[in-house]
């Protein structure tokens, strides 16, 4: 028997499925902060807990003039991007401030309400360029949160990843010593 559109048999039982619309939630006001949707074991909540940033204004103050100039991307903020860049594989800072825009993790780490607007990708590479040409800060800057991440447990250095993509290979398929391969297994 043919039913019609949304008529369900079931043994004698003819029952009517109605099919609900979606009503426009996405416009619904609600009360709800940023700290409520980043969950409890995010990665970057643990960074924050045991990563002290504030001493990236003490080490990059002598690049900012405090009497003139328009106001400047906040140092700690920049660096702090950059490093979730890095941590989460972000490879373009355009993408990365898209990222930012939308991730709601990514703006509590950054200290960003939900409705402040997010830097140009443009003042973030001008910033990174121009003023930390001088790589000692910016190394500096990496130093000190490695040092507080092997301090926190963070870091343990059991596992090393390293980025090749500039390394020629030196491998032939044809040529290799059984000799070598197990000294230098047991080197590691």
């Amino acid at each position: 028997m043919q039913l019609p559109h949304g008529l369900i048999r079931r043994g004698f039982l003819i029952h009517w499925v109605m099919l609900k619309r979606p009503a426009p939630e996405q416009t619904a006001l609600e009360i709800v902060t940023l700290e409520e949707l980043v969950p409890k074991d995010h990665l970057l909540r643990k960074i924050e807990g045991v990563i002290d940033f504030s001493f990236i204004h003490d080490l990059t103050a002598p690049l900012y003039s405090s009497d003139n100039g328009r106001p400047p991307l906040d140092p700690t903020l920049m660096f702090k991007a950059l490093f979730i860049g890095y941590l989460f594989g972000v490879r373009s800072e355009r993408q990365l401030v898209r990222e930012i825009e939308v991730n709601v993790a990514y703006r509590w780490f950054l200290r960003l309400k939900r409705t402040d607007k997010v830097f140009d990708a443009s003042t973030l590479s001008q910033n990174r360029r121009r003023r930390y040409q001088d790589e000692t800060i910016a190394q500096g800057i990496f130093d000190r949160i490695v040092e507080q991440a092997v301090l926190a447990g963070l870091v343990d250095g059991t596992v090393l990843y390293t980025d090749s993509t500039h390394l020629k290979a030196n491998a032939n398929k044809g040529k290799y010593d059984l000799a070598m391969v197990a000294k230098s297994r047991a080197d590691y």
